[in-house]
């Protein structure tokens, strides 16, 4: 995925964080919310549908440049009761509807009986191009009834159904599309099956699918991993519903040439939730290790309730829904975003993966946390689905979908999510003086007055409180969020400061109104051609210097820099994405620039 590959290059061109200058954090940038005549989406819902029970990316079905979602609507009542419906959703790059087109048994296209309670849409997946017709496919699940499948749809550019394909007593209550496992060119899927009652009452359970070229399922290529298959092992009990709604393939996040998939178990604990990371042969694709994350295990540490919930079961439902989202933290480790979507209104999580799969830390997405400034009703199950959808600006932010909106319709909340540096001042110094935005911090008694905090959780309290300073101190978690008054004063207790460079008023002034030293910004972003580097260094040697790299790696053109404002010419390269990294008075920075 493009977020993937360019986290991984700026954690490749910056150094590891302890020696480092600059580190990239990424944080909100806004939401959509996408429901019936909200967000540009006109679809006549009606109350009890469940529009956004599962979704994902489609990839560009009508070909005009900007990916396009699928969405599902189990209990649409078209043709019969609950029968179901998906609905193509094609998407402006600002993250509102273009239109849409709706899958059912009455319309789109779609010529296949549905039965009461069929639940078409209670899984849907992007699969790429299946056919070759150049029009990406989607898959979708039916999984109640006395009519279980699986379908394969080839889609037409206006998201109508050209043909379609339909697997038998496939059960899939969450699809998640994985990536070509087997190498064959097709997407494979995994189906969950949370009411699985192998090895004993729902305990749950997952299939990997593999399809031949009539996007069939290959029966005797399916790989089930449950209580007593697929080498899990011990670890599951009765009722907790292990395959949850969607898995995440994680990729080798050890490097041990196995593959890492997370899986969740959403009424494990007594109804809290966990999350089990599977470590997968990659020829047999059977479990070779796992690691279960719950409260108090394995570095995750936030309380989950276990309290009843009104829809009559219990616990904060941790796990129910996974994405991988990518190295958002610029460790080298693929990160995980799920939710606890019956802990009080629903709430997200970003969970910072180390390489031995347990957490290293987290944020939280809500009401109160997170600085997306949600206004989320009381038990609207926020978080009961996420997907990734990528780069959709086409500006580097990426963008995730949760699902939420239990009362009602159904409401899809599209977030946005931008790469922000903080630039560590050299030396151990403090933001003294100013206002105070944020802090856990008692100055009179010398000790935290919350909880201690982890950098990334004090950076994401930056964004919060839009904090052009930050702050924090790595021996003991104080995390202090100044406004663009502060001065820098040396700290004696070993805390550190750094700028928060996508503070508000440091993006609409130029350079000179930034009172601050060792600043460096690159503009204008995007570019048709010329990118002005500009910095108020003073000095410079014959190792400063500014070189641009490809999104693959390549470097492409390297000059000194020898004053406070340089030039760097584009206009030869082709339009897209590109890495700026300058090296001035022993200070390292990396920029995404956009050229169009």
């Amino acid at each position: 995925m493009k977020f993937n590959y360019t986290a991984i290059l700026l954690s490749f061109f910056i150094s590891v964080f302890s020696y480092c200058q600059v580190t990239t954090q990424w944080g909100p940038e806004g939401f959509v919310k996408i429901q019936n005549e909200s967000g540009g989406f006109n679809a006549n819902l009606e109350a009890g549908d469940r529009f956004s029970r599962d979704h994902d990316q489609a990839g560009d079905v009508n070909g005009d440049g900007i990916i396009d979602i699928v969405i599902g609507a189990r209990s649409d009542d078209d043709g019969e009761t609950d029968a179901g419906a998906v609905y193509i959703v094609f998407m402006n790059a600002d993250g509102t509807v273009q239109s849409n087109q709706k899958i059912s048994m009455l319309e789109g296209g779609f010529n296949e009986t549905l039965n009461e309670s069929n639940f078409f849409g209670y899984g849907v997946a992007g699969i790429g191009d299946y056919d070759g017709d150049g029009i990406p496919d989607i898959a979708v699940s039916a999984p109640s009834s006395s009519n279980i499948a699986l379908y394969i749809i080839h889609l037409n550019a206006d998201g109508t159904v050209k043909n379609f394909v339909k697997n038998a007593n496939i059960i899939a209550q969450g699809l998640s599309a994985v990536g070509d496992l087997n190498n064959d060119g097709k997407i494979d899927l995994v189906a969950c099956d949370p009411n699985s009652d192998l090895g004993g009452i729902n305990r749950g359970a997952i299939n990997i699918l593999f399809f031949d070229n009539n996007a069939q399922v290959i029966t005797n290529s399916t790989v089930n991993i449950s209580s007593t298959n697929g080498g899990f092992g011990t670890g599951l009990v009765d009722n907790d519903r292990f395959g949850g709604r969607e898995v995440a393939m994680l990729g080798d996040i050890d490097n041990d040439g196995t593959l890492e998939m997370a899986v969740g178990a959403f009424m494990s604990d007594g109804g809290k939730g966990a999350i089990w990371i599977l470590s997968l042969d990659n020829i047999t694709f059977n479990v070779l290790s796992k690691v279960k994350i719950t409260e108090g295990l394995n570095g995750f540490s936030d309380i989950l309730t276990d309290a009843a919930n009104p829809n009559g079961t219990s616990g904060a439902s941790f796990g129910h829904a996974l994405c991988k989202v990518g190295d958002l933290n610029g460790d080298g480790v693929p990160d995980l975003m799920t939710g606890a979507n019956q802990q009080n209104e629903g709430w997200g999580y970003i969970l910072y993966l180390n390489a031995d799969k347990t957490v290293k830390t987290y944020t939280r997405i809500s009401n109160v946390d997170g600085g997306f400034g949600l206004t989320l009703e009381a038990e609207e199950r926020f978080s009961r689905s996420i997907s990734f959808i990528g780069d959709l600006k086409g500006d580097g932010t990426i963008a995730v979908n949760y699902g939420g909106g239990a009362v009602g319709t159904g409401t899809l909340y599209l977030l946005f999510f931008k790469p922000c540096e903080f630039t560590q001042q050299s030396g151990f110094n403090h933001w003294s003086g100013g206002s105070t935005l944020f802090t856990n911090w008692s100055h009179s008694a010398q000790s935290l007055t919350s909880d201690s905090l982890t950098f990334e959780q004090c950076t994401f309290k930056a964004f919060e409180t839009d904090a052009a300073y930050l702050t924090y101190n790595f021996n003991d978690g104080r995390c202090i969020c100044k406004d663009s008054s502060a001065v820098l004063t040396n700290s004696t207790e070993l805390s550190t400061a750094f700028t928060n460079d996508c503070f508000s008023g440091f993006l609409s002034t130029g350079l000179d109104e930034i009172n601050i030293e060792n600043q460096t910004i690159a503009y204008p972003n995007p570019t048709g051609s010329e990118l002005i580097i500009q910095t108020n260094f003073n000095s410079f040697t014959e190792q400063d210097k500014v070189t641009v790299y490809s999104i693959d790696g390549r470097q492409l053109f390297s000059s000194m820099v020898n004053s406070k404002q340089s030039k760097v010419d584009l206009s030869d390269y082709p339009n897209g994405s590109y890495i700026i990294v300058t090296e001035i008075n022993q200070t390292k920075k990396s920029f995404k620039v956009l050229k169009n």
